[in-house]
C-alpha cells in the first residue's frame, strides 16, 4: 500500500527540533563528569584507608639517586611513637584539632611572607598528604585549589591516626628515601619501631627540604633544630600525648 506524500511529511524530524533535543542529551552529561571524578576519588581514598600506597606522586617525580628510592610502608604499630611526637610538635601541633586547615597560622603566614624572602608556609599534617599522594610541587593556584579540595576529601574519609600513619610513610627524609623505615635503617641502621627521641627529632627537623637538610650528616642547625623539638615533644607530654589522643595506642 502506498503511502501518501503528506503521511511522510507529518512524521518526517524537524531538524530544528533534532538539533534542541541533541542539546538537551548533551548539556545532560555536563554533570556525570564531575560526579564520576568525585566518586572515583572517594574510591580511592577509601582504599587507600585501608591498604598502603604503591607509590606516590611526589615518588613518581623524584630524582633517584644511584642507590634507589627507598620506601617500605610499615603499620603504625611498628613505628616508634617517638616519631609521630616529633612530626606533630615540628610540623602541625594543632593537627588533633583542626578539619584540614590551621587558618591562624594560614593568617600569620601571610602577614610574615610579605617581609620574607622565603615565604613560610603553613601547611597541616594533611595538606602535605594530599600534596604528596596526588599532586606536584610548586605554588600555582590550580595546585593549591586541588590540595584544598583533596585535604577536605581525605578528613572526611580517613581518621586522624591514618592521616599520620601514612603521612609517616610516604615522607621524604632525604633524597630517595621515603618514609620512617627507609629512614630509620638509611640514616640510623635500626627499623622504624627502633627510633629513639633523638632520632625522630632529627628527621622532623629534616623534613621541611629533606633535599637541603641532612639527617646523615646534619648541620649545625639541624641540631639546633631537632633540640628545639625535643623541647616541643616535651612540652606535648612526650609519647603519653599519643595515648592522651588516641587512648588504644
Amino acid at each position: 500500500m502506498l503511502k501518501s506524500p503528506l503521511f511522510w511529511t507529518d512524521y518526517r524530524p524537524d531538524p530544528a527540533r533534532q538539533r534542541i533535543k541533541y542539546r538537551w542529551r548533551s548539556k545532560g552529561w555536563w554533570w556525570k563528569i564531575p560526579v564520576g571524578l568525585l566518586l572515583a576519588n572517594i574510591l580511592v581514598l577509601l582504599l587507600l584507608r585501608w591498604f598502603p600506597p604503591p607509590t606516590t606522586a611526589f615518588m613518581l617525580q623524584a630524582s633517584i639517586p644511584k642507590s634507589g628510592l627507598r620506601y617500605h610502608w610499615v603499620s603504625w604499630d611498628r613505628i616508634s611513637p617517638h616519631l609521630p611526637v616529633a612530626v606533630v610538635a615540628a610540623e602541625d601541633q594543632k593537627f588533633p584539632e583542626h578539619n584540614g586547615f590551621d587558618f591562624e597560622s594560614i593568617g600569620k603566614a601571610i602577614k610574615e611572607n610579605k617581609y620574607r624572602v622565603r615565604p613560610r608556609g603553613a601547611s597541616t599534617i594533611t595538606q602535605q598528604v594530599a600534596k604528596n599522594l596526588f599532586l606536584w610541587s610548586g605554588r600555582s593556584w590550580l595546585r593549591k585549589g586541588l590540595e584544598a579540595y583533596l585535604t577536605v576529601m581525605i578528613e572526611l574519609v580517613w581518621p586522624k591516626q591514618r592521616i599520620l600513619e601514612v603521612y609517616l610513610n610516604i615522607a621524604q627524609f632525604g633524597p630517595g628515601v621515603f618514609g620512617a623505615e627507609a629512614a630509620g635503617q638509611v640514616y640510623f641502621h635500626k627499623p622504624a619501631s627502633r627510633l629513639h627521641q633523638g632520632d625522630a627529632a632529627i628527621l622532623a627537623a629534616v623534613l621541611p627540604n629533606p633535599r637541603r637538610l641532612k639527617a646523615r650528616s646534619p648541620s649545625d642547625y639541624v641540631y639546633q633544630r631537632a633540640f628545639e623539638i625535643r623541647g616541643q615533644m616535651a612540652q606535648l607530654g612526650g609519647i603519653a600525648y599519643l595515648k592522651d589522643i588516641w587512648p588504644k595506642h
